[in-house]
């Protein structure tokens, strides 16, 4: 049997429980009639009411018309409203509404039953020190990430020799 490095592994199992943990998500949305991603929007407005549509997009890695449409159903069922930014005619600002407390009571109740579930065997230490090792990971790959933003060399030489 091959020995693979830590990392590797740990790779893997970032991987595999991170698609585990959506999809116990995408589970208990349902039993509240939404979706995980419309659950993501609620959370972020509660923490950040009045933002701006393309703020939150950003905030949640998400193409600005898929969060359109996530709002267009969150204010279909009253839980968002859209408000004219005092300072831009063309921006809206986004708030929820007196109707989606009671719906984020209940879900951010489910929300914590289902981590505490998940987080079930590991004593207070361990997950404050998987925090913060996460919280480094998630640095580390976003300086990875913008840092990309040039082609590699090799990626350079192509475009060049294609398009002169």
């Amino acid at each position: 049997m091959p020995n693979f490095s830590i990392e590797r592994d740990l790779a893997f199992l970032l991987s595999d429980t991170a698609r585990l943990l959506r999809t116990c998500a995408d589970q208990e949305a349902r039993r509240f009639g939404m979706t995980r991603a419309q659950w993501g929007v609620l959370f972020r407005l509660q923490r950040n009411e009045g933002l701006k549509q393309s703020e939150l997009a950003d905030l949640l890695e998400v193409q600005p018309i898929t969060l359109t449409r996530l709002i267009d159903r969150l204010c279909d069922n009253g839980l968002i409203e859209r408000r004219s930014d005092p300072n831009d005619r063309r921006a809206k600002r986004l708030f929820l509404t007196p109707a989606a407390k009671p719906v984020l009571e209940k879900v951010t109740a489910a929300a914590e039953t289902m981590m505490a579930s998940v987080l079930t065997g590991l004593d207070p230490a361990a997950r404050e020190a998987m925090r913060a090792s996460l919280t480094v990971m998630k640095s580390n790959l976003r300086q990875i990430v913008q840092g990309r933003t040039e082609p590699e060399p090799s990626e350079r030489d192509a475009l060049e020799r294609r398009y002169g």
